[in-house]
């Protein structure tokens, strides 16, 4: 029976060598892939297809009667058209206010100097 020290050698030999595998095996798929790619001239949208995400729109008007809402893009609807929007509004979450803090370099000016607030 082999001792730990002798099994734990030859299971970090075993995975050496399984990466070295994997790594010759990856380079001759790549190499066959790009192969593929020149001979029948694929794009990258061929052969990684996407859909660029869609960018969310929060409402921006409410029936108050119905609950609907809208963007306030394309075709208004009936419950809105021809009416002022005003009394549709929602109310838009107030922006974030900016720190009234120095700008880094202000403050790593200030490092420098050895002045701190």
């Amino acid at each position: 029976m082999k001792s730990l020290n002798e099994l734990l050698a030859e299971k970090a030999a075993l995975e050496a060598a399984i990466a070295e595998e994997k790594k010759t095996a990856a380079a001759q798929a790549l190499r066959q892939v790009h192969a593929l790619i020149a001979e029948f001239g694929f794009t990258a949208q061929q052969v990684f297809p996407w859909k660029p995400a869609k960018a969310h729109v929060p409402s921006k008007y409410l029936d108050p009667n119905s609950g609907a809402t809208w963007t306030g893009r394309g075709k208004p609807p009936a419950w809105i058209a021809g009416k002022d929007r005003e009394q549709f509004l929602i109310e838009q979450p107030a922006e974030k206010p900016q720190q009234d803090g120095p700008y880094l370099a202000q403050m790593a000016a200030q490092a420098a100097n050895g002045r701190s607030r």
